[in-house]
């Protein structure tokens, strides 16, 4: 077990408690799963059926191509267009365990369907601000990096590092990277290294799962790139933020698929100075802009999220969405900027300066 464990022993008595009745366990993650969700849902998984469970993961909506590759990917059951085939799976339940996720509503209408079944739940999750109302047992840590790191702390503390498989430290370490940017942020506790140098005792190729996540790239998604950084990126450079948008037109023009803007929002940051960079992207299922938010050093993307697009997520990466178009959502965003000026005016480069920016749509020589 590692020595900073966060897993309280009433939580681990509570947890054998709930697993031990269970039979049939479903395990969700919330919508547009990313690697930390399909990470800690796979590895949950397969721990589960080693202790003699039924176990089955169900996800809202698609997941990325680049994800494909995880164990037990594909056996994954999506919601979203499968209603009829994976509603009776959800229901025949007799356990529910939310991964990567505070809230019901972040699963969309499979969080719908959740909220009218009779089985427990059991939330694990490190997002702030959970709904303690979700789940009878809430496994929540928000300093920690991802679900995977709170997750493998929950597997050491109930059965130490042997018993796990090659394949759960696969998914584990999965998550954890894709969560902190490969180690870019969200990363600075010593804990996790502790902990990936016991997931490389289980024989992990550290360097081939970076590259089934990050060097899988389509023709199309570099060709997007490309046109993204040369015609959309608008850059306030006075105070250090940036933006770009993508409409549904733009998207079947590059014959985008679902999660190849992913990663996206992180490019502008590597200019120097720049202190947030948001990306704003016109869902293609439901009338609404969706909002991703990247930053370094003290900028609190997370706050921004939750006051102005109704979202979460980490200091230095979150999301939300506006209901409407992307006007709308453009002029949300200029009320953000006003309300945070103050601290974007502080450049990581230049904490001295004290220029204001220029609205949303000025040109990058500005």
């Amino acid at each position: 077990m590692s020595p900073t464990s966060p897993i309280l022993p009433e939580q681990l008595s509570l947890w054998h408690e709930m697993i031990g009745r269970a039979t049939n366990i479903v395990i969700t993650a919330h919508r547009g799963p990313d690697g930390d969700a399909i990470g800690s849902a796979t590895a949950l998984c397969s721990w589960l059926r080693r202790c003699g469970k039924r176990a089955t993961i169900v996800v809202p909506n698609y997941f990325p191509d680049f994800l494909h590759w995880m164990p037990l990917a594909k056996e994954i059951l999506v919601y979203d267009g499968h209603e009829a085939d994976v509603k009776p799976a959800v229901e025949a339940a007799d356990l529910l365990i939310m991964c990567d996720h505070g809230e019901l509503n972040r699963m969309w209408t499979l969080g719908e369907l959740v909220a009218t079944t009779t089985a427990p739940r059991i939330m694990i999750d490190h997002h702030l601000n959970p709904d303690t109302t979700a789940a009878q047992l809430i496994i929540s840590r928000p300093e920690l990096s991802s679900t995977c790191e709170l997750l493998m702390q929950l597997m050491l503390a109930d059965e130490g590092i042997e018993p796990m498989t090659h394949d759960e430290a696969v998914s584990l370490y999965t998550g954890m990277m894709t969560d902190t940017g490969a180690f870019t942020y969200a990363s600075n506790n010593p804990d996790i290294y502790e902990l990936i140098s016991l997931l490389l005792t289980k024989g992990i190729d550290k360097d081939k799962i970076y590259r089934n996540v990050f060097f899988t790239y389509s023709i199309e998604r570099l060709r997007l790139m490309g046109y993204m950084l040369y015609a959309k990126l608008e850059v306030m450079k006075k105070i250090h933020c940036s933006l770009m948008t993508f409409t549904e037109a733009e998207r079947r023009r590059f014959n985008i698929k679902a999660g190849e803007t992913e990663g996206l929002v992180n490019l502008p940051l590597q200019m120097r100075g720049m202190k947030l960079s948001i990306f704003l992207r016109e869902d293609s299922e439901r009338p609404v802009i969706r909002v991703s938010l990247r930053s370094v050093d003290d900028f609190p993307c997370n706050e921004m999220a939750a006051r102005f697009f109704n979202g979460g997520g980490h200091k230095n990466a979150a999301g939300g969405e506006v209901v409407g178009t992307m006007d709308d959502a453009r002029k949300q965003v200029q009320r953000a900027l006003t309300k945070y000026m103050p601290m974007l005016k502080e450049s990581p480069l230049s904490p001295s300066s004290t220029t204001s920016g220029p609205a949303i749509g000025g040109s990058s020589a500005d």
